[in-house]
């Protein structure tokens, strides 16, 4: 069981997300507050395992409250709402900086504008998003209960033979690859800012992201991970060849292939289905980094909710490329790197000081070549 305080200003948002959280019997709302000091005052209060924290409230707000929350030692998880435009993304990764677990976009409670079914209701847009990432701070065989399916990143234990498949641990010492392709989740952009500020001025070999968030949320992204790296970095726009040394990250509910054109290596977006209940999915970028760039490739999964991933990082194993994940120790959420992990197919494991070392190492003055 995880016990739940619910901070925001409205009214209408701390009835919508208890209704909403009110059908998972592994989660229990214990209180509410509609401010940052009144939510202070619960934390003394009650036994509280996480904080769903609303951005903008009167008195203080969510940073300041994250802030004091963390000075004050509290071990609650933190899950941010904030609102999908370009103020409340920044808010949002200046949360995630001041010690957030994960963020949400706040929906509308109005009329589903977000691709959901005109018919769902809030609570049902709000149980969708919220639930999961709540969930995700459970041990796994509490994430399920009774009938309940088995969880993302349990059922593919339940179908594949550990026996089936494994692989050589190749070395990632002199491996210089011809394309880097990285996959996070919660944690992730944190995750990002500490990897790009140490990435090296040669290094041109091109890099692209897929990290799950909300439309918005990654354009703010790529250009903090820009600034920090001193290199350019947007989001992957359709048609666009790769350049070396550019960082190119998914645009939040889109899915980003790789295709070959005559000039080179060609983004692709679409929108396909969501894969593992997410878009995008980092397996997608993957799968076809291991048909372009073979055993040139190098995958990285850094922290994350789910296995998004796992079936990537298996095709570019079987292609001959490496894989590095990060390990539980410093992950926020060690879901997708843990279904790797457990799968065997990678190649090294370590934390982000360790995944920066082999970046930098990485490091070549070649230009992007497919094979």
């Amino acid at each position: 069981m995880i016990k739940i305080l619910i901070v925001d200003d409205s009214v209408v948002f701390r009835s919508q997300i208890a209704a909403a959280l009110a059908s998972a019997p592994q989660i229990e709302v214990v209180g509410s507050a509609p401010n940052g000091s009144i939510a202070l005052q619960r934390l003394k209060q009650l036994s509280v395992d996480l904080i769903t924290l609303d951005m903008e409230m009167p008195e203080m707000d969510g940073i300041e409250v994250l802030k004091a929350i963390r000075q004050q030692n509290y071990k609650v998880r933190v899950i941010v709402f904030s609102a999908q435009t370009t103020r409340g993304a920044q808010k949002a990764l200046e949360a995630l900086e001041a010690g957030a677990d994960d963020v949400v976009a706040k929906p509308s409670i109005g009329a589903a504008n977000d691709g959901s079914s005109p018919s769902s209701t809030p609570q049902d847009r709000i149980r969708e998003v919220l639930v999961p990432k709540i969930l995700q701070f459970l041990p796994p065989e509490q994430r399920n209960t009774g009938n309940q399916k088995l969880s993302e990143d349990l059922f593919w234990l339940a179908q594949r033979d550990p026996n089936s498949e494994t692989f050589e641990k190749l070395p990632l010492a002199g491996f210089h690859p011809s394309l880097i392709v990285i996959a996070s989740s919660t944690g992730g952009p944190t995750a990002l800012e500490t990897l790009f500020a140490e990435l090296p001025q040669s290094l041109e070999i091109p890099i692209l992201i897929a990290q799950h968030m909300p439309p918005v949320f990654t354009r703010i992204l790529a250009q903090r991970l820009g600034d920090l790296s001193k290199k350019e970095c947007s989001e992957a726009k359709n048609g666009d060849i790769i350049k070396p040394g550019q960082i190119y990250i998914a645009p939040g509910d889109y899915h980003l292939h790789l295709g070959q054109s005559k000039n080179g290596i060609v983004l692709e977006l679409d929108q396909g289905p969501q894969r593992n209940s997410v878009r995008p999915a980092a397996d997608y970028l993957f799968e076809s980094a291991a048909k372009i760039c073979g055993a040139n490739c190098l995958g990285i999964v850094l922290t994350g909710m789910g296995q998004d991933g796992l079936q990537g990082s298996l095709a570019i194993k079987r292609a001959g490329g490496r894989i590095l994940i990060q390990d539980e120790k410093s992950c926020v959420v060690f879901g997708m790197p843990g279904a790797i992990y457990k799968a065997n197919c990678y190649d090294d494991i370590g934390d982000l000081d360790f995944i920066s070392k082999v970046l930098k190492n990485s490091s070549n003055k070649t230009t992007h070549k497919a094979t």
